[in-house]
């Protein structure tokens, strides 16, 4: 077994105990006693490193090769490289963590056989990149690019009614002071975010790691469908006012609506009030995940799907409410560096993705690539999603060889 291939295993087996399940996914949300925990990880992994770590107004981690933050503010011209430590619910454990994973161990590989970095170079750790608990995709990345009211932030709320205000709070961050971290994203000369592949594309290539091109437009739409509440046993069908109807023809309508415009469209989250078995609901919250090749796909998708839930929802009585929650446009990551990339790595398959990130959010300020390690079985965001320790470790060698470039080339 080769060192790096050790190291990864030793470094993995840290991480992977905090907010596992006994499904085998993971639990992972931000600002709970979960994601102290993974906190305390990412400050131990850094300490080992002797590398210094600040968390910036947004509850982002950065760990710091060649720059002190106690002494000095954002440095110019620096390299960052990381991902994040969040899930979905029941998650898988590669999404995000194999990112950071990555980086400290490229980092790593970078100090064998370089005394001090040629620019400063940080490890990132991004809060709540899935949204799981306050709803918003890429929070963290989107306050510090300016892409995300701070207002707004403050007020989202998860399904308990804990505010990010009081849950950062709660986590001792100050929620007062969330917001866009110009200074930092103008100082920044690259980001390079290396991710587990949520899809087959590296499958046919035979290659364990790709490029990334670009990242589909996408969004996040809830759905409100209010009705009337009533016996299940009592209530004549003429009479009800039930929203679990129009719900369900918008579920298949965002289907049809993806296959039309060559799309993908998914309502994977809903809330039934009461959710009770015998009773006819009350309302029902949705949220619908749209995502396609280009913005005017993205749109008619959510345009028909719109429309099917407005006439549902009439048709039944039901008052219906719709609001966005997110929206990112296409990005085309950066080609100059994506470039530089494919010319450290002799060359890679290249591919684009349907799923956000991190990296996506901030090509509005700074450039960006991305790496992608293969995941045989195609799936991600469920216990499902895997990558084997020897592709990963191609996916450290990747990175650092990338680092190497962008530090010192």
């Amino acid at each position: 077994m080769s060192d790096l291939l050790a190291n990864f295993q030793t470094l993995w087996a840290q991480i992977a105990p905090i907010g596992l399940r006994r499904d085998g996914g993971y639990d992972r949300f931000a600002w709970t006693e979960t994601d102290r925990a993974l906190r305390e990880w990412f400050g131990r992994a850094a300490a080992e490193r002797e590398l210094a770590v600040e968390q910036d107004r947004n509850g982002n981690l950065w760990a710091w090769w060649g720059h002190d933050p106690t002494r000095a503010g954002p440095p110019d011209g620096a390299i960052a490289t990381g991902s994040h430590l969040d899930s979905v619910p029941s998650g898988g454990a590669y999404d995000g963590a194999l990112g950071v994973v990555s980086a400290f161990l490229a980092l790593d590989e970078l100090r064998t056989r370089r005394e001090r970095p040629a620019k400063p170079l940080a490890v990132v750790d991004f809060a709540e990149e899935e949204g799981a608990r306050f709803g918003v995709a890429c929070l963290g990345s989107r306050l510090s690019t300016g892409t995300m009211d701070p207002d707004r932030a403050r007020s989202l709320r998860d399904v308990e009614g804990t505010s990010l205000a009081e849950a950062m709070h709660a986590g001792g961050a100050d929620p007062g002071a969330i917001g866009a971290d110009d200074d930092r994203t103008a100082r920044l000369e690259a980001f390079v975010e290396l991710h587990v592949e949520q899809g087959r594309g590296l499958g046919a290539t035979g290659s364990a790691v790709g490029v990334a091109t670009g990242i589909w437009p996408h969004g996040r739409w809830r759905l409100r469908f209010d009705g009337e509440a009533n016996h299940a046993g009592t209530a004549r069908l003429d009479d009800r006012r039930d929203p679990m109807l129009p719900f369900a023809s918008t579920v298949a309508a965002a289907r049809d609506a993806a296959r039309a415009h060559r799309g993908l469209a998914t309502v994977g989250r809903a809330a039934v009030q009461p959710n009770a078995t015998n009773a006819v609901a009350a309302s029902v919250d949705a949220w619908l995940d749209a995502r396609a090749p280009d913005g005017a796909a993205l749109e008619a998708i959510v345009s028909d799907v719109h429309a099917v839930a407005t006439s549902a929802a009439r048709e039944h009585g039901v008052e219906l409410a719709v609001a966005e929650e997110s929206r990112t446009a296409g990005v085309t990551l950066d080609r100059a560096l994506r470039s530089r990339v494919v010319d450290a790595l002799g060359g890679l398959p290249e591919l684009a993705t349907g799923a956000g990130h991190d990296a996506g959010i901030l090509a509005a300020k700074l450039p960006t690539a991305m790496l992608f390690v293969r995941n045989p079985t195609g799936v991600s965001h469920s216990p499902e999603e895997h990558a084997s320790a020897e592709d990963c470790a191609e996916g450290v060698r990747a990175l650092a060889r990338v680092l190497d470039e962008l530090v010192w080339g």
